[in-house]
């Protein structure tokens, strides 16, 4: 059964309507076709209506939407021959972070990012995606693998941010992050980023260094949640609404500023309703970039790399 947010229910009230309408005609063998499509219809555009007045609030709980898909379910439905990897060879392996080599289109290619879980039981094992330092090692690690095949990366970047933990930061968190920074830079094969759905601060800029960073039209990229923004400047998570605006961090506001280089349209009503026509959407996207990505030579991706990342931020009077 879906799931629907607080600004959905006048939808959620029209497909109960057409729920019991398609049962009364299973019931009495009456023909309401007319009725079904003028209801269906009616619900089409009430959700085109509702995704063309979204708030930035409302696109940050749509990224967060439990039945949205994650990392595996893409890698799931987009991949071939998925070869999963673990650990980082020094610590342990980090669930909330995976990856591994799999065929798509006929291509090899390096697919990894942060993974939730669906219930309580898996988000407490994936530590609500909150990667540990050895989660980063284990990307870069992997990372360093397919540069050594000669192998594309692509990286699915949904975090809250990376875990804030004492344990985390005794073991070198920032140190972690801002390896993998530096070594994204100037690793030699195409690399393509994809904001998925919750892109927050380091935790997700650790694995966000590429060629292309793309966002998915309902997610968000920030270097703090509207909630963790609130607390700081209200003392309350009660202005998280007024501080998503000011921190203008949809895909939208994020190409407007040149800090992504596409947007990768979702289903109607968002990812969570059609993870299959997403997971397609997403695969061509990804296709797509990367046959540009292999006509250039290594050096000059990793000068274009450098420069689109030097360039944000700089303006001049």
């Amino acid at each position: 059964m879906t799931a629907y947010l607080d600004f959905e229910k006048p939808v959620a009230d029209l497909e109960t309507k057409l729920a019991e309408l398609k049962k009364l005609a299973d019931n009495t063998q009456v023909d309401v076709s007319e009725a079904v499509t003028r209801l269906e219809n009616n619900i089409v555009q009430l959700r085109k209506e509702i995704a063309n007045n979204l708030t930035r609030w409302q696109r940050v709980q749509l990224s967060r939407h439990p039945d949205r898909p994650y990392t595996l379910d893409y890698i799931q439905l987009m991949c071939q021959e998925f070869i999963e990897l673990h650990g980082d060879r020094t610590v342990r392996d980090d669930p909330a972070m995976v990856g591994g080599f799999c065929n798509i289109d006929g291509q090899g290619v390096l697919i990894l990012g942060q993974q939730k879980g669906r219930n309580t039981k898996q988000r407490q094992q994936r530590n609500f995606g909150m990667a540990n330092p050895e989660g980063y090692r284990k990307a870069l690690r992997m990372m360093k693998l397919a540069e050594k095949f000669n192998k594309p990366i692509v990286t699915l970047i949904d975090t809250p941010g990376a875990f804030p933990g004492l344990e985390a930061e005794e073991r070198g968190q920032g140190e972690a992050i801002a390896r993998n920074l530096k070594e994204m830079f100037m690793l030699r094969v195409p690399v393509i980023c994809i904001i998925i759905g919750e892109g927050a601060s380091g935790g997700a800029l650790g694995v966000a260094i590429g060629d292309r960073v793309l966002m998915l039209e309902n997610t968000w990229y920030s270097v703090i949640s509207p909630e963790s923004c609130s607390s700081i400047l209200w003392r309350s998570w009660n202005f998280k609404e007024q501080a998503a605006e000011a921190l203008k961090l949809t895909a939208k506001d994020m190409q407007a500023s040149q800090l992504i280089d596409g947007i990768i349209e979702e289903p109607l009503g968002g990812a969570h309703l059609n993870h299959e026509v997403m997971a397609q959407t997403l695969k061509k996207a990804i296709v797509d970039n990367l046959a540009q990505l292999n006509l250039l030579s290594p050096q000059e991706r990793i000068n274009q790399r450098i420069d689109k990342f030097c360039n944000m931020g700089v303006f001049i009077e």
